[in-house]
C-alpha cells in the first residue's frame, strides 16, 4: 500500500510517498481503508525526529483518520465490514490502510461527510479530555482558548460554547478573529494587536479566566498564570513557545490555582478507549445536531504532505488540514 514516510533527519527531513507492507488486524483490532487523514502539529515534530511513535506503531505519521472498515480482527463484535468510521491512532494514519483498536473508533457522525470526518477524532478527544476530565470546566465559567484558530483550538471554542462556558479566544488578525466568533467565541483577542492578559481581565471585570487551554507552553507561562481567576486551572497541551518558562509561585499560591500538562498519544489503550467512548456519548450528538462541526482549511493529496505540514508550520491553516490517498 502507499504511505507517506519520512526521509532524512532533523530539519532537512521530508515526507515522501512510498510502498509499505500493510498490517493484519489482531485481537480487538480492525483494518480500515483510509478515506482521509488529519494533519497535526505532532506530525511536524515526528518529521523532525523529535516525537517518535510509541512502540508497535507504524514509523510514518498520522494520528487520526476516517474510512471504511475492511476487515475485522478476532473478538471484534461492535464493528462490521463496510462501516464508515473515524479513528484515533497511535500513528500510521498517512497510509491507504491502517490497523487500529476497535475501541479507538467511532461511527462517522451524522451530518458529516466521510472526508471531513477525519478532522474530528484527535481534536475532539484532545479538547474533551482536557476541558472536561482535566480542567473540570463548568457552565458559566470563563474559558480562555489560546490559539482559537488551530485544529484543537477551533474545536475547543465550539465545545466550550456547547458546554455553556463563556469563551474567550485568541487569534491573529481580523479575519481569523471574526471566524472564531462564528465558531462561538464570546470575546476574541487579536494577539497581534492587543495584550492578551489585559483583554481577558477587561472581559471578565478583572477576575480572569477559570480555565486556560494553552498550546504555547513555556513562553506564555507567566502571562497565563496572570490571566487565571482565583481557583483557575491552566492546562498546557502544546509547546510552540518552548519547554521551559518562569513560574511565579507566589502568584500561583495566592490564586489557589492549578497548572498541569497533558499528552494524548502516550496514554494507555484503556485511557484512550475511555476518552473515545465519552466523546461518542457526549460530543457526537452535538456534532449530529450541528452544534459542533469539523473546521477544514484544506484537503490535499498524499503527494502534497510536506505542503500540508507547511500550512501548520507557517500558521496559515485555520482549523485542520486533511490528506487524501
Amino acid at each position: 500500500m502507499r504511505a507517506v514516510t519520512i526521509s532524512g533527519d532533523g530539519p532537512t527531513a521530508k515526507l515522501t510517498t512510498s510502498q509499505v507492507e500493510p498490517d493484519e488486524p489482531g485481537e480487538g483490532e480492525i483494518l480500515v481503508d483510509v478515506t482521509s487523514s488529519g494533519v497535526n502539529r505532532a506530525d511536524l515534530l515526528q518529521r523532525a525526529g523529535l516525537y517518535p511513535p510509541p512502540p508497535g506503531a507504524p514509523a510514518w505519521p498520522g494520528l487520526e483518520i476516517s474510512g471504511t472498515v475492511a476487515r475485522l480482527g478476532a473478538g471484534v463484535s461492535d464493528r462490521r465490514v463496510g462501516d464508515e468510521v473515524v479513528a484515533l491512532l497511535d500513528g500510521g494514519g498517512y497510509a491507504e490502510q491502517v490497523v487500529v483498536r476497535a475501541s479507538q473508533t467511532l461511527p462517522r457522525p451524522d451530518g458529516v461527510d466521510l472526508v471531513d470526518a477525519a478532522a474530528l477524532p484527535e481534536a475532539v478527544c484532545t479538547a474533551w479530555t482536557n476541558l472536561v476530565d482535566t480542567a473540570r470546566l463548568q457552565a458559566d465559567e470563563t474559558l480562555l482558548v489560546l490559539g482559537g484558530s488551530g485544529g484543537v483550538g477551533s474545536m475547543a471554542v465550539q465545545l466550550g460554547h456547547a458546554l455553556g462556558a463563556r469563551v474567550v479566544a485568541t487569534a491573529g488578525g481580523p479575519e481569523r478573529t471574526a471566524r472564531c466568533r462564528e465558531l462561538g467565541a464570546d470575546v476574541v483577542v487579536d494577539h497581534r494587536a492587543e495584550d492578551v492578559v489585559d483583554a481577558v481581565r477587561a472581559a471578565t471585570d478583572g477576575r480572569g479566566a477559570d480555565v486556560v487551554l494553552d498550546v504555547l507552553g513555556g513562553g506564555a507561562l507567566g502571562d497565563n498564570v496572570r490571566a487565571l481567576a482565583p481557583g483557575g486551572r491552566l492546562v498546557v497541551i502544546g509547546l510552540q513557545q518552548g519547554r521551559t518558562g518562569e513560574l511565579d509561585l507566589a502568584r500561583l499560591m495566592a490564586k489557589r490555582a492549578l497548572v498541569t500538562g497533558t499528552l494524548l498519544r502516550s496514554r494507555s489503550p484503556q485511557e484512550k478507549a475511555a476518552i473515545v467512548e465519552a466523546v461518542g456519548e457526549h460530543v457526537w450528538p452535538l456534532v449530529a445536531a450541528g452544534r459542533i462541526r469539523p473546521v477544514v482549511h484544506a484537503r490535499l493529496s498524499f503527494d502534497e504532505a510536506d505542503r500540508a505540514l507547511g500550512m501548520l508550520e507557517s500558521g496559515e491553516a485555520f482549523g485542520k488540514v486533511l490528506l487524501l490517498p
